[in-house]
This record gives structure tokens, sequence and C-alpha cells, in this order.
């Protein structure tokens, strides 16, 4: 049955030794109200009584707020084998834990979903053996959120990062406790192109090529209102 309807998903991409590999979290149940935020750019105009108000710099924050729901029985009532066998094992606990790491940094220092490379870390850096027995220091590069697409149909799909997730377990199997039904609040903020230029290597293609894609429609559709806005003119004349 839920084949039959599109549904959101967050796809977040891991870097790996040769390609980004991609997590995918479809929504069980698409939310049935979303709030989607816009707040101003910053200002520019400067002080003083000869500033431009309308000044602005850098582009319009933009946010979302949404729940979703889960249930291992819709999972198990699915007809898919792997998904009956995941819900009967471990209930929806797989579908929680892929939203949580949405929030881990990736990195090497980070706990990313497949894990870092092994290092000795030490107050320095990275320990690393040197061929006459000693050992060379590099610098631990920084960890940072991972790259999430958050995918609303094929006319949004937008790089974000997780500002918040609540979790509300509900109902729990008898055996091993394991939750059975919940629903999670998430807040996301879409990251603009002055942040996305921190997001270096393939990832960056990615997630750039998302956001430009959803503006360009954004802006398509809104000449396409036009037609809309000359009808209400001509109907607002008095002649």
């Amino acid at each position: 049955m839920a084949g039959k309807f599109l549904h959101g998903a967050f796809v977040q991409f891991m870097q790996t030794f040769l390609l980004p590999l991609p997590n995918v979290i479809i929504f069980q149940f698409n939310p049935e109200t979303m709030t989607h935020t816009w707040k101003p750019a910053q200002p520019a105009g400067g002080s003083g009584p000869d500033a431009n108000p309308l000044a602005v710099k850098g582009t319009p924050g933009e946010s979302f707020s949404f729940s979703l729901a889960m249930d291992a029985n819709d999972m198990m009532a699915d007809g898919s084998p792997v998904a009956e066998g995941i819900a009967t094992v471990s209930g929806i606990y797989t579908r929680l834990a892929a939203l949580e790491m949405l929030l881990y940094p990736t990195g090497s220092s980070g706990g990313g979903l497949l894990g870092s490379v092994s290092a000795s870390v030490g107050a320095g850096g990275v320990s690393i053996g040197g061929a006459a027995g000693g050992d060379v220091k590099r610098d631990v590069p920084p960890s940072q959120l991972p790259v999430v697409l958050f995918v609303w149909g094929p006319g949004r799909i937008l790089p974000v990062k997780v500002d918040s997730l609540t979790i509300t377990e509900k109902l729990y199997d008898p055996v091993l406790l394991n939750p059975i039904h919940a629903d999670a609040s998430i807040s996301l903020t879409v990251l603009t192109p002055e942040e996305l230029k921190f997001v270096s290597g393939p990832l960056a293609d990615v997630a750039n090529i998302a956001y430009t894609y959803s503006q360009g429609l954004r802006q398509a559709l809104a000449i396409a209102n036009l037609a809309n806005s000359a009808e209400s003119v001509i109907g607002m004349l008095p002649v």
C-alpha cells in the first residue's frame, strides 16, 4: 500500500575512501503538516540617517519543522520480508538510529555512520609511526555535521542541517523493550550558498546542485504566478 504514494526522505552522504555513500531514510508516513519559516537576510545598510534600510547581505534564512510517525506493525504489514524481519527483531529502532546519526559529526574524530579511520590521537594531533621509529604529528581535521538532503517531492530537494530532533517513544515490544511506535519532531535549516562553501569534496557539488535546482524551480514558479497576478489586477480595475 505504501508503495503507491510518493514519500519524503532524508539522504545523508557519508564520505568514504572512494565515493560518497548515500544513507536514504524514507519517511514511513508523510507528515500531515509542515511549518516553513523564512527569516530576512542580514541588514547591510550600516547606521546613520543616510543608511539604506533595504540593503542586505547574503540570502534569506529558510527552515522547516515537522513530525514523523513510525510504527513497527505497519512495517510488518508492508509485505517486504526484509522490512518484516527488521521490525520483528528491533521494532523501529533502526529508523530511530538512522535519524539520530544525522546529528553526529563526521571526520577523523567524529562518530559517523560508518565509523572513522582508527588513529592514535594525542594532544598534538594524530600519531603516525615514522620510518625511523619516531612519530610524525598531523593535525586532526575538524569534524562537521554530515551533508543531508531533504527530499520533499521532485520540486523540493534542499541541503539542510538538522537543528533538533525530539523522539517520543510510545509503545515497546514486551520481550526486548524495543520501541515499536514513536513520533519524531524534527527542525531543519536550509544551508545557504555562503554556508555551502564550507562543504568540501564531491559532497559540495551534490549540495550546491540541489540548492541551485530548487532555487531555480522556485523562481520559475514565481514567474508563472504572474499570469494569476494579471487576472487579479484586471478584476480590481473599476472599468
